[in-house]
């Protein structure tokens, strides 16, 4: 467990193959998103973690009804990023978006 390069590198080669099949904002390529976010955060790579759940946000808002529980999952994991960089502020902000969904 715990190695992270090898999660990346074969989440990089499904995400590959699945882009092909999927128009470009289809639903479930949040679900890629939503993993290079979490692989991310578990090596520190915070900005890149953002970078990610913030692609994965953009798709659902298009894709989605406006208070799907799959935002609230998102929102969640970005105020968890935004407190481990010590944003507080934000990250209360992104948590609290997420339980307005729920």
């Amino acid at each position: 467990m715990g190695d992270y390069s090898k999660a990346l590198e074969y989440s990089k080669k499904n995400f590959e193959i699945t882009k092909q099949v999927l128009p470009e904002n289809h639903p479930d390529l949040t679900f890629p998103y939503n993993w290079f976010g979490k692989i991310y955060r578990s090596i520190k790579n915070y900005p890149k973690a953002l970078e990610n759940f913030e692609k994965c946000v953009a798709i659902l808002k298009k894709g989605l009804p406006e208070k799907h529980p799959n935002q609230a999952v998102t929102y969640s994991n970005i105020g968890d990023v935004h407190r481990l960089m010590g944003n507080y502020e934000k990250a209360l902000a992104f948590h609290q978006k997420a339980l307005n969904i729920q």
